[in-house]
């Protein structure tokens, strides 16, 4: 059978900054997932939009909510939240996208190391030790790059990190695979040496959920 592995090169790493223009949403179809039609809203998978202005008893589902599209095709996108049985209308409901920039001269990533925390549920009656899952914490991402202070997204990267702000990111494989998630910059370091170009170390906390697309 053919390798299906994934080529790294290729991949590239961008920071929320910003929003774009509003896109009009123009029909809801509750379920779970949630099916919303935004004609021509040239919108790719992973990018972060939030939504506003729906109307309808059950409405507050979705305003408010910044949500990852996913499956999209030219007019419609699939947003992960249960509407299942719900009153939402589309009225003049909006959809606001995050406007990305690229993160120049990344050469590595390793993370989406967290795990669940292990609760002991052992009582008196057990037999044995009894354990349930807990919250997953989603982990960490470690990012080496060649440092470039001219460069858009590392200064987006140094601001948070400077700011102690929380940022959306957005990392595309090749093969159109994006992950999308809300992380702060805890760490970001300079190191050169003999013989070596400058190179930065930027640590990324996720918060909340990754969102595979």
């Amino acid at each position: 059978m053919a390798s299906t592995a994934i080529s790294a090169q290729g991949s590239t790493l961008q920071v929320g900054n910003g929003t774009g223009s509003p896109k009009t949403i123009s029909g809801v179809a509750v379920g779970f997932p949630t099916i919303l039609t935004i004609t021509a809203h040239g919108f790719a998978n992973g990018d972060v939009v939030a939504l506003a202005a729906l109307t309808g008893a059950d409405a507050a589902l979705l305003n408010g909510q910044s949500v990852v599209v996913q499956n999209k095709t030219t007019n419609t996108i699939m947003v992960e939240i249960d509407t299942t049985g719900k009153t939402i209308t589309a009225g003049a409901g909006t959809a606001t996208p995050v406007q990305w920039t690229s993160v120049g001269n990344w050469k590595t990533w390793s993370g989406f190391d967290g795990q669940a925390s292990v609760l002991d549920v052992t009582n008196l009656s057990s037999s044995a030790k009894e354990f349930r899952l807990g919250i997953v914490d989603p982990g960490t991402i470690q990012l080496e790059l060649d440092q470039d202070n001219a460069d858009a997204g590392q200064t987006v990267l140094l601001t948070a990190y400077n700011g102690s702000l929380a940022k959306q990111f957005k990392i595309t494989l090749p093969n159109a695979n994006t992950a999308t998630f809300t992380a702060y910059t805890r760490k970001f370091t300079s190191a050169g040496g003999v013989d070596q170009v400058v190179k930065r170390q930027c640590d990324l906390q996720i918060s909340g959920a990754v969102t595979w697309a």
